[in-house]
């Protein structure tokens, strides 16, 4: 005997004895008991009926008499003990059959709810019985634009329930499955995970290429295919090659909206990833915002002391070899009639940094009476124009500008020209003739410059 039919056996032995006993207890047991008091009645009256019934085993006799009759009599829905009844069997999955090589098919449900009806022991039995299959079966159709109306179907394990199934029917859509090369790329993925002093210095894959197969117009939405490298990969943790399997690949549209509606070929490639510790030191550079009092200058800067300070940056090497320095700012409002002033300040990371040696600071700044003096400027240089365009100055006798140098006497005593970069900023200027304010760079909180000249030019085409 299998095991299935030897399960469906004891299923409907099971169900058999639950049926007795409650026959007993409803039918049997209150029969027993009026038989009982009959026989008290009669007793007087007729000593045959009492002796019959004295007897040791006539009551177990009409008692399994009874239960026979009882059992054909419900078996053939002659009597019912139970009204009919409904119940669900939710998200039952849908199998569908179909030519997957070749086809695809659109508007499929995952799942459907099954609705029996019918008295409760029948629904115990469909319920405990068979594997409650739903198939889609679409062997039959093939690839049109016209959207097909198709019944799905149930595999019926009781004969004398009724069943339904929510949807009964699906539109769907068969089409031609083809297939397309695209090159792959790696993504990386939680790198907020990874060890702060490793950057990922290189990844390289075991494929550049891989098919994707789809629908026509789903291939035609594909905007990138990308193999999806997890950082939080507890093997992650020093610098290192590692290789690692398994590595998932993804479509992604234009929007960079996941496409789950195509086939990659293969699912899965191999990466090798090469993680390494860079850094560099840079300074810590204060900016200031806010107005001193009228006639107060900042004479000094330290940060935890000293006037030079620097802090190491860590992270990827084409990002930390772009920084220069790291900014903080302090607020210097109204501030300059007390001596100095103290500052504890956090340290932010730019962006593209993984991890700075330093995330705190305390700055002192030191005030001094203003002092002022005027300086030439002969050379001034452009910034932000167009390629294709150039700035003409026209011949000027001396000094373009003069700007006012404003600071205390120690600082600006040691400003020449030399140490000022005067520019003028062109940004979205074109071909023609301009009078344009001049600019000084200062990354220095302790001067402040005042230019009120404009520089005279001609933009032309190079």
């Amino acid at each position: 005997m299998t095991r299935k039919k030897k399960k469906k056996q004891n299923i409907i032995i099971s169900f058999l004895k639950g049926i007795y006993g409650s026959i007993d207890k409803i039918l049997i047991t209150p029969i027993s008991r009026i038989i009982f008091k009959i026989s008290d009645r009669l007793r007087n009256n007729s000593n045959k009926i009492e002796k019959i019934l004295n007897r040791p085993h006539i009551l177990l006799y009409l008692s399994l008499l009874f239960a026979i009759g009882m059992f054909f009599l419900v078996d053939k829905e002659v009597i019912n003990l139970v009204q009919n009844e409904a119940e669900i069997i939710a998200n039952q999955p849908v199998k569908v059959l179909y030519n997957q090589e070749a086809y695809v098919v659109e508007g499929v449900v995952d799942n459907v709810d099954i609705i029996l009806t019918g008295n409760k022991s029948a629904i115990y039995l469909a319920k405990q019985l068979g594997e409650h299959e739903v198939i889609l079966d679409l062997t039959d159709y093939k690839p049109s634009k016209t959207p097909y109306r198709v019944k799905l179907t149930y595999n019926q394990t009781v004969d004398s329930i009724k069943y339904k199934l929510d949807p009964t029917y699906v539109s769907v859509t068969i089409k031609e499955k083809v297939s397309k090369p695209y090159s792959i790329s790696s993504e990386l993925l939680n790198e907020n995970k990874l060890n702060e002093k490793l950057s990922v210095e290189n990844v390289e894959l075991s494929k550049t290429e891989v098919i994707v197969k789809g629908a026509e117009d789903a291939l035609e939405k594909i905007a990138t295919v990308k193999a999806l490298i997890d950082l939080s990969n507890k093997e992650y943790k020093d610098a290192g090659t590692y290789e690692t399997d398994n590595i998932p690949l993804v479509a992604y549209d234009e929007k960079g909206n996941l496409l789950e509606d195509v086939e990659i070929v293969p699912t899965t490639v191999t990466a090798t990833i090469t993680l390494d510790t860079y850094k560099t030191t840079v300074p810590l550079k204060v900016l200031t915002t806010g107005n001193l009092v009228t006639g107060k200058a900042i004479s000094s800067v330290t940060v935890n002391g000293s006037e030079m300070y620097s802090v190491d940056i860590y992270g990827e090497k084409s990002v930390i070899d772009s920084i220069t320095s790291v900014p903080v700012t302090i607020d210097i409002n109204g501030l300059g009639n007390s001596g100095s002033k103290s500052y504890n300040v956090n340290i932010t990371k730019p962006n593209g940094v993984r991890f700075i040696s330093e995330t705190n600071a305390k700055i002192t700044i030191n005030f001094g009476d203003e002092k002022q003096k005027t300086l030439s400027i002969s050379d001034v240089h452009s910034k932000n124009l167009d390629s294709h365009l150039i700035p003409n100055f026209p011949p000027v006798e001396g000094a373009i500008a003069t700007v006012q140098v404003k600071g205390v006497q120690a600082v600006i005593d040691a400003i020449t020209e030399e140490n000022i970069v005067a520019y003028i900023d062109l940004t979205g200027y074109t071909v023609g003739d301009y009078e344009v304010d001049l600019k000084i760079e200062n990354d220095d909180p302790r001067v402040t410059y005042i230019v009120t000249n404009k520089v005279p030019l001609k933009i032309v085409e190079k």
